[in-house]
Order: C-alpha cells, then sequence, then structure tokens
C-alpha cells in the first residue's frame, strides 16, 4: 500500500483531492500531483514517528456553527468550554504513547507518534477529524511510480461519543481502518456486519442495561423513569432497556423520555413535570454531562427532591455535576462506572504541560476578571480534576486502548516470513501495511496491563465486561465524594454478577434508607393481583383469593392441597371414601357380617337337618350351594369398603360378579329341576330326568360361572378398574373411588347376571301352578321378582351418586338383594324345621297340608 489508503491511488476520489495536475496518455507518464480542495482548522497535538496513530477526543464542550447563506466562504466551526477530562484523555493517550516508545521490548527499533483531534462533541467536526487522519493534511502531494510508505495513520483510538463512532465507521469500515473506542457504549456497534474492524475498550450498553436491572431487582426497584439522549446512544439504550425488562419481567418502566438535544426550556419543563407527578422514586438517565447539566437546572428550579438517580457511565463521575448547586439532588445517585485502574508516571507526565503565551488571549477572558498565563506556572501546587490519578477509569480504558494497538503491531511484525498467516503464508510488513492486516492481529491481541487486567476482544469487538457500581456521597461541608459500592461482572462460571457493599451506600433520604419505587405494592396474603387495564403489569389491583388459590399471584394449591380459611397458604384436601370408621360403613360392614352369619347358620340347619325331607325335597345339594354363594356374596360387599387400593379395585366386582352368577345360576338349574321333575310325573316323562341328573347340575352351575370368569377376566386384562382420586365433586375434597376402566366390560358383567336372573323369574314363573309338592317355584318366582328390582333400581341410583355414595349404592344393592334371595328361599324351611316338625315329614311335603307356607 502506497501514500495512504486506497483512496489515494484513484484519481476518481474527489472528495479529498481537488484536481489533478498531469495526465496519463498511452503509455507515458506525466508529473502527477494531487492537491486538498480544503483543510480543516481542528485542535490537535502531534508528534511524529515511524508509524503514527489517531486519535479524537472531547476537549470542547460546544461549537459554534458559522454562517452557511453561501454568499462567501464559509467558515470554519470554533470551539469553546473547555472539557478538562477530555484533554486529560488525550495527554493519557500521549503518555502511552511515550511509554511505549520507553520500552525496549514492545515495538523495539519503532518510534510511535500520533495525531490528535479535538471533535468538540460535534459529529461534523469529529467526521473532519477522522477524514483528516485518514487522508493526512498536506497541502500537495506528488506521487511517483512506486507510491510506497505508510499510510497516516495506522489505527484510531476513539471516538468517544457513540453517533461519531457510527458515523466514521461506517466510512473507515469499508477500508477496515481499525478503531478503537474507550467510551463509545451503543450496543449496535458490536454489529460485526456493519462496522467490521470497529473495538471498543469499555462494556456495551447491553451488559450496562443488564446490570442496571440487577441493581433495580436488588433493592426491589420494580417501577422507573428513564431518560435518554436524543442520539444513538440514548435510543438505543432505551430499546435496549425495555427489551431486557420485558424478557426478565424484573419491573417496568413509568415513563420515558427522551432529553432535548439543546436547551428547551418548554421541553425540559414538561420532562420535569412528568418527573414530579409520577410514582415513580428511581430516575435512571442515560445522557451526556453537559446535557444532564440542563435538565438539572430545571429539577433545581422546580425544587424536585426525593429521587433515587441511576446514572450512566457517560455522567456518573461528571465534576461539572459534583456541585454544591446539584449535590442537593443527585446525592446518593447510584452508577455504573468505567472500572478504574492505575497508570504509573502519568501524573508526572501531566504535570510537563505549560501554559502558551501566544494563544492566551481568550475572547472574554480579560473582561471576566481572568489573569494573563506567564507560562512559568507550576501546576504542582494545583489541586483539580486534571491532576487527579486517584480514579482513573476512561483515561485506564485509553490507555488500554493505545497498548492494544501497539500489541497488535508488535505481533504483526513479529511474523516469520513463511509462517504468517495471509495468502501464501506471508506476513505484513510496515511498507506494504494495509488495514485490514492490522484488524486481524487486533481480533487476536492479548496481553496483561500493569495494573494486572487482561485485554482481548470477542468476536464482536467488545471486551470482557466489567463495571464498577459507584456511589455519591454529599458531605456535610458541602464536599462531594465519589466512592466505590460494588461492581458487575462476567464469569465464565457465574455469568452476569452484582456485588454490592450495602453497607457503605449513602442514600439522600431523611430515613437512610433506600426508597420504594413500585407502582403497586404487593398484595398481601389471601389476595391476588388483578391487572389495570393500559397499565403497565407492575400496576395492579389487589382482591381477595379464590377457594384453592394463595398468596399475592393467586397461584393455585397443587392438586392434592387446598386454600385454609385465610387463603394464606395451602393445607391437604379431606379426603373421602367409604369408611369402616364411618356410620355408613359401619353400617353396611355389620349388615354384611350379619348376612353371612345368618348363611352360616342356615347352613349349618340344613346340614344337621339334610336327612330330613324338607331338606331332602329341596334338593339339598344345590341348596348348599346356593347357600356357600350367598355367604361369598355378603363377603363380597366388605370389598367396597375402605380406601381403594389396586387389588380392592380389581376383586371387589370380579367377585361380587362372580358370586351373584353362581347364586343365580344355582337357583336357575333348581327351576329347571323342578320342571323337569313335575314332567317326569307325567305319564311317558320320565325320560326328561336323565339330563337332569346330579353331574349334570353341577355341570351347569360351573359352566353359567365360567362364563362371568372369562368376562371378568377379560375386563382386568383389557381395561382394568383402577384407583381414582376425583377432585370434580368438590374442590376442597379428594374422592377415591374406583374407575371401573371399561364401562362395556361392566355393563356386560351387570347384563350377564340380569339374564340369567330373567330366565330364572321366567321359568319359576310358568310352573308356579305346579302341584302343591312341587310349590318351591313360587318361592323362586317371588325371589327373583325381588332380586330383579333391586337391581333395576340400582342402576339409575349408581349413577346418579356422587363419590363414595355410589359404592354405598352397590352394596345397598348387594345386601338388599342377597337377603331378598335367603329370606325367601329359605325362610319358610327353617321355619318348619325349627318350629313345625311336625310339617318336616314325607307325607306332610308330599301332601296338601303345607299349601299354605309355599
Amino acid at each position: 500500500m502506497g501514500c495512504g489508503y486506497k483512496l489515494w491511488k484513484r484519481v476518481s476520489f474527489k472528495g479529498i483531492r481537488d484536481r489533478v495536475n498531469s495526465l496519463v496518455i498511452g503509455t507515458q507518464v506525466f508529473s502527477l500531483s494531487c492537491q486538498l480542495q480544503g483543510q480543516f482548522h481542528l485542535n490537535e497535538m502531534h508528534k511524529t514517528g515511524d508509524v503514527v496513530l489517531g486519535g479524537l477526543f472531547q476537549v470542547h464542550f460546544f461549537s459554534s456553527v458559522p454562517d452557511l447563506s453561501f454568499t462567501s466562504q464559509p467558515q470554519q466551526p470554533t470551539c469553546h468550554g473547555m472539557y478538562v477530562l477530555g484533554f486529560k484523555l488525550a495527554q493519557t493517550m500521549a503518555f502511552a504513547i511515550d511509554e511505549i516508545n520507553r520500552n525496549s521490548n514492545l515495538l523495539p527499533n519503532v518510534t510511535l507518534g500520533y495525531i490528535l483531534y479535538d471533535n468538540c462533541f460535534e459529529l461534523g467536526i469529529g467526521f473532519r477529524g477522522a477524514l483528516s487522519l485518514a487522508s493526512g493534511q498536506e497541502d500537495q502531494i506528488v506521487v511517483d511510480d512506486t507510491c510506497v510508505g505508510n499510510p497516516p495513520v495506522v489505527g484510531i483510538v476513539g471516538d468517544p461519543s457513540s453517533t461519531i463512532s457510527i458515523a466514521i465507521s461506517n466510512v473507515l469500515g469499508l477500508y477496515r481502518v481499525p478503531m478503537v473506542s474507550y467510551y463509545a457504549t451503543c450496543s449496535c456497534l458490536s454489529d460485526r456486519q456493519k462496522y467490521p474492524s470497529f473495538f471498543r475498550t469499555i462494556p456495551s450498553d447491553a451488559f450496562q442495561v443488564r446490570a442496571m436491572i440487577q441493581i433495580l431487582k436488588h433493592f426491589g426497584w420494580t417501577w422507573a423513569g428513564l431518560l435518554v439522549s436524543n442520539n444513538d446512544y440514548g435510543l438505543h439504550a432505551a430499546r435496549s432497556f425495555q427489551s431486557e425488562l420485558s424478557v426478565s419481567g424484573e419491573g417496568c418502566l413509568a415513563y420515558t423520555e427522551v432529553l432535548p438535544w439543546d436547551k428547551d426550556t418548554v421541553e425540559l419543563r414538561r420532562i420535569v413535570d412528568v418527573m414530579k407527578t409520577s410514582t415513580a422514586r428511581v430516575v435512571i438517565v442515560f445522557e451526556d454531562p453537559s446535557r444532564m447539566m440542563h435538565l438539572m437546572d430545571e429539577v433545581v428550579r422546580q425544587n424536585v427532591t426525593g429521587l433515587q438517580w441511576i446514572a450512566s457511565e457517560a455522567w456518573t463521575e461528571s465534576a461539572v455535576l459534583q456541585t454544591p448547586h446539584f449535590m442537593p439532588y443527585l446525592g446518593g445517585t447510584l452508577g455504573i462506572t468505567i472500572r478504574r485502574g492505575e497508570i504509573p508516571g502519568l501524573r508526572e507526565f501531566l504535570l510537563q504541560i505549560h501554559p502558551d503565551l501566544h494563544h492566551n488571549t481568550l475572547a472574554g477572558w480579560l473582561e471576566g476578571g481572568g489573569a494573563l498565563c506567564t507560562g512559568k506556572e507550576d501546576l504542582g501546587n494545583v489541586d483539580n480534576e486534571y491532576l487527579d490519578i486517584s480514579n482513573l477509569r476512561p483515561e485506564y480504558n485509553v490507555y488500554k486502548a493505545v497498548y492494544a494497538l501497539a500489541y497488535s503491531l508488535d505481533d504483526l511484525l513479529r511474523c516469520k516470513p513463511g509462517s504468517g498467516p495471509f495468502s501464501g503464508n506471508s506476513c505484513a510488513s510496515l511498507q506494504s501495511l494495509e488495514p485490514w492486516q492490522l484488524v486481524y492481529y487486533m481480533e487476536r491481541v492479548n496481553f496483561t496491563t500493569p495494573f494486572g487486567d487482561q485485554v482481548s476482544f470477542d468476536e464482536n469487538g467488545d471486551i470482557v465486561p466489567i463495571y464498577d457500581v459507584i456511589n455519591a456521597l454529599w458531605l456535610p461541608d458541602g464536599s462531594t465524594k465519589i466512592q466505590k459500592v460494588g461492581e458487575v461482572k462476567r464469569t465464565a462460571l457465574k455469568g452476569e454478577e452484582l456485588i454490592l457493599d450495602e453497607g457503605k451506600i449513602f442514600w439522600n433520604f431523611e430515613s437512610k434508607q433506600p426508597p420504594r419505587s413500585v407502582c403497586s405494592e404487593s398484595c398481601p396474603p389471601g389476595t391476588h393481583m388483578v391487572r389495570r387495564k393500559r397499565e403497565p403489569e407492575c400496576c395492579f389491583d389487589c382482591i381477595p383469593c379464590s377457594e384453592g388459590k394463595i398468596t399475592n399471584k393467586s397461584s393455585s394449591c397443587p392438586e392434592d392441597f387446598w386454600s385454609n380459611p385465610q387463603r394464606d397458604y395451602c393445607v391437604p384436601k379431606k379426603t373421602e371414601f367409604l369408611s369402616y370408621h364411618d356410620p355408613l360403613g359401619i353400617c353396611l360392614t355389620a349388615t354384611s357380617l350379619l348376612g353371612t352369619f345368618i348363611c352360616a347358620v342356615v347352613l349349618g340347619i340344613f346340614i344337621c337337618h339334610r336327612r330330613t325331607p324338607i331338606v331332602r325335597a329341596s334338593n339339598s345339594e344345590l341348596s348348599f350351594q346356593l347357600l356357600m354363594s350367598l355367604k361369598l356374596c355378603f363377603l363380597c360387599s366388605l370389598l367396597f369398603i375402605g380406601r381403594p387400593r389396586m387389588w380392592t379395585c380389581q376383586m371387589r366386582h370380579a367377585a361380587f360378579g362372580i358370586s351373584f352368577v353362581l347364586c343365580v345360576s344355582c337357583i336357575l338349574v333348581k327351576t329347571m329341576v323342578v320342571l323337569a321333575v313335575f314332567k317326569a310325573s307325567k305319564p311317558g316323562g320320565g325320560a326328561s330326568m336323565k339330563w337332569f341328573g346330579a353331574m349334570q347340575q353341577r355341570g351347569t352351575v360351573l359352566f353359567l360361572t365360567s362364563i362371568q370368569a372369562a368376562i371378568c377376566t377379560t375386563w382386568l386384562v383389557s381395561s382394568s378398574p383402577t384407583p381414582h382420586k376425583n377432585t370434580q365433586y368438590h374442590n376442597d375434597k379428594i374422592v377415591y373411588e374406583c374407575a371401573v376402566g371399561s364401562t362395556v366390560g361392566f355393563a356386560v358383567l351387570l347384563g350377564y347376571i340380569g339374564i340369567l336372573a330373567f330366565l330364572s323369574f321366567l321359568i319359576a314363573f310358568l310352573v308356579r301352578n305346579l302341584p302343591d309338592s312341587f310349590n318351591e317355584a313360587k318361592l323362586i318366582t317371588f325371589s327373583m321378582l325381588i332380586f330383579c328390582a333391586v337391581w333395576v333400581a340400582f342402576v339409575p341410583a349408581y349413577v346418579s351418586s356422587p363419590g363414595n355414595l355410589a359404592d354405598a349404592v352397590e352394596v345397598f344393592a348387594i345386601l338388599a338383594s342377597s337377603f331378598g334371595l335367603l329370606i325367601t328361599l329359605f325362610g319358610p324351611k327353617c321355619y318348619i324345621i325349627l318350629l313345625r316338625p311336625e310339617m318336616n315329614t314325607k307325607k306332610a311335603v308330599m301332601g296338601r297340608g303345607i299349601t299354605h307356607i309355599y
């Protein structure tokens, strides 16, 4: 690369050069020279060197824009309002370069120089400075054939302003000129596609915003106001703040106001009125010190007190705001600020400056009572911001930026030919240095400062983020002290971490405690919040929680819990099932055991009198089977009582279904035997009894029962009943019940019992008028009538009964039908056996004397 950047090689670049003073005709080259169309009159500091670094600093606060009527040659803008810190930053860069030149281990045999320009905090002036650094300020340049040499500057330290940095990077980024800003924090500058050669030694606003949100969260401030500057720095910060708050849900913004660019009194008065009327006690401000003064003038005029200020790094430590005029209002401010560092030897370097005798007649200075400088003043006895090295923050960033460029150049010059990173393993050299080659080394630079901080850049050109949290103390004697009270940093293990020493924080309130800043106070126990329409989510009303919900968030209790009467915590829900300890459960259990006992007694009676005619006439074997099955029917009802378990849910319906089918099968076979005996008593009907011998009777009962067993097995395998916690009946209770699993299976089980019962009833009804010796058919008819009536009534009662009442209904149906069968079938026989033994004879049974019994 020769004579600066590529733009110097092309005649077509007309923005900088005026005209071509010679022509190229054919192969003959004539003298070629180019001339600046105009020079920028900029405040500058410079020092020659083998390699030159550029710098942009805000040495003045304000600029005066000349008349632009274009009736005469436009005048250059002028700057005024000395910004001491900006000048100190420029001197820090000069010191760092001087220190590097004295270091034999860094850039040996290479002398660094510098050209530093004042941007006057004005985009146009800053841009003029950047173009001057990129193209030089020579009046006329004569270009030879080789056109080799270094560019005017190999890299730029600056600009401190995000807006100016964006504008400059948009142009110089096209040529990959490395820029290292020490103060531009806009998160937009992390976009590597737009700003490929931009680096910075200060964390971006994205991290600063998250740091502020952590402070808000730490003190429970969920309601805050946000004031931002009307430039890229402020507007991007506002968008980032709103986005981060929305994602984190840690708070809300009561208002967001954009501060005017100039001192617009009307707009400032409106903004301060918003601050006064808002219930937010915390105000976050992203603004530079000069325009912050305009806001504070209005705050003082309206005497707005009781606010907790949170400052961005731009004005946190600004001396122009730390005055007795402002500190009654700004005292106690919490600020995010650049990490403090130490630079040995800086103060001695700063003491080397002396006033210029030829440029100390500033307009208005003498009229205002100022004195002329002699050039012999001793700054060592002066105590001001310029010489204060106890709190080096932006200065430390400048120091790191200069060293980042120097170490990158050093790495570039130490490249060994044949092992370089560029095409063909080549290395770069100062004689043909391209700016993108230095960017390559900037992306990989890694060094440690004398203060012990490691400096490197991530893939976006950002430095490892760390901020100090400071607090402004307003002391009784009227002086101000800025003290560090914590830090916010990002680590690989813990992520973003806030560390605060609350005991050191000064609160500018009568209570000396942190203020409360919420839109709505947390809801008391037993209430929950309801969002107010068209207001931020932090604003809500508190209304009593409904049953089953608790706390200020009205969160529902866990499934097995319910809110207590005060709605402030959850208690276990009451459980409900047909228990052995409930009165109903006790009655049903007693009834079931009573029925079982009666069956056992009747069975004992029948066994003792098994030789008597009445027992023999009623088919003693089937009677014994029937009594045993009735005993099982009574006992199976106990499976419906007690807390449902998996095994009880599976057994209860299977035991119920099989027991009742066994019972009804016995009755059905007994009825068929009665019919067969009647037919056998008629002439020619003897053959009918051979189909109803003892073996056939047992086989029929077993076959009919096995069908029900198959139905139950299929049901249990395909869709088994399971325990179920039902909360639909009562919100504050858990009803334990058995879910049937398959309604079809349950219906088939009941339907099969119903079919057998109906067949028994039908046959018994048809033979009810047989001769007296066969009048047991009437008892079977009556018993089946009772049985069917109970179970027909059971279905609607079971379906409509909630919870444990459904189990009680089923148990009642089992007991009622069992007692009905027991009493109607065996009651008359026991009466004869025990109370009318004279009727228990063959003659009586075969005769007509006991017709009234049956």
